[in-house]
């Protein structure tokens, strides 16, 4: 749930959701969007030939692709289509939603209208644009879990206390002592640990756990210039 393969540990990213097609029709030709996360270059590269087998009989599979904490990866290939009207408008899509580790796939079944350069770039963007769209986006935040033991007295306080704060309650484990475990930004565990230790004066041991990604879904992300 952690690894973010090639990039490090970013606060907060935003991903497609997960892998999945979207297809829409243009003068006759089929557009094919496939999308999936991808951490390294070689998953991202495994993706296209897994497509590229699936639709062996295509007229064209185009890709881009974009990796990295500082998307230091970027890929595109127009597999036949005119230079730069496939993968570089498909590529400018994922960059203008701000997404990151993802890998996209469209692939194009003639349907004998010629679109032009321009209508290509066009319909390539549109494809993966629509596909997102179709499987949606999700913001994926770093997260420390906080580990927060107290004596059974201050189960109800607690816990009724968690509910109601911004900090976003995981799990209560009940042994010797009852155990709450809450998800807190990285920046905001000074702060919590205060909250707690003042809500139960001081009688609670509280303990930093692991870090790890939450995932939001989001429905529009706005697009950069």
């Amino acid at each position: 749930m952690l690894s973010r393969g090639s990039a490090s540990m970013l606060h907060s990213y935003f991903t497609v959701k997960e892998a999945g097609e979207h297809e829409i029709v243009i003068e006759k030709s089929r557009f094919i969007c496939h999308l999936s996360r991808v951490s390294t270059e070689q998953e991202a590269q495994e993706f296209i030939q897994k497509i590229k087998k699936q639709h062996w009989n295509a007229t064209h599979n185009c890709s881009a692709y974009v990796i990295g904490e500082n998307d230091h990866i970027q890929k595109a290939n127009d597999d036949g289509e005119p230079s730069g009207t496939a993968g570089v408008p498909m590529l400018e899509v994922l960059k203008k939603r701000g997404l990151k580790d993802t890998c996209a796939v469209v692939t194009r079944y003639f349907g004998g209208i010629k679109l032009g350069a321009g209508g290509l770039i066009r319909a390539y963007g549109k494809s993966v644009s629509e596909g997102l769209n179709h499987i949606g986006v999700v913001e994926r935040k770093l997260m420390r879990v906080m580990h927060t033991s107290a004596d059974y007295t201050w189960l109800g306080k607690i816990e009724n206390e968690l509910r109601e704060s911004p900090f976003l309650l995981k799990e209560i484990h009940y042994a010797e002592n009852v155990e709450f475990e809450a998800y807190v930004e990285e920046k905001e565990t000074q702060s919590f640990s205060e909250w707690m230790t003042e809500l139960t004066n001081g009688k609670s041991d509280i303990t930093e756990g692991e870090l790890t990604y939450l995932e939001k879904a989001v429905n529009h992300i706005k697009e950069t210039e």
